[in-house]
């Protein structure tokens, strides 16, 4: 599975392509299989993402989280106080970051 992954370019919020437009929650990423390229394309163009691009991901009980820890990280939020992640009221938040 693929998904992409980029920077808001007006104020730099970590994003996820949801199929239509970017979304700040990775659950919302959606696989875009062999379009990532297209897709990349025609979204820094228009300008609307920043330093996007395409990473391996995985679908599970928790739905999509990305396969390499760089980009979990990335995902959630910061890494030292688990009350500033993405998701703080949710119990399992941090529990597939490490």
């Amino acid at each position: 599975m693929k998904i992409l992954t980029g920077n808001d370019l007006k104020t730099g919020a970590v994003t996820w392509w949801d199929g239509v437009q970017w979304s700040l929650h990775v659950e919302d990423a959606v696989d875009v299989g062999d379009h990532a390229d297209t897709i990349l394309a025609r979204e820094m163009a228009a300008r609307r993402v920043n330093a996007a691009y395409a990473i391996e991901a995985v679908k599970d009980e928790q739905g999509v989280r990305p396969a390499h820890i760089k980009d979990r990280i990335r995902a959630l939020g910061p890494t030292v106080r688990p009350d500033l992640t993405l998701k703080p009221a949710d119990p399992t938040a941090g529990d597939w970051v490490i």
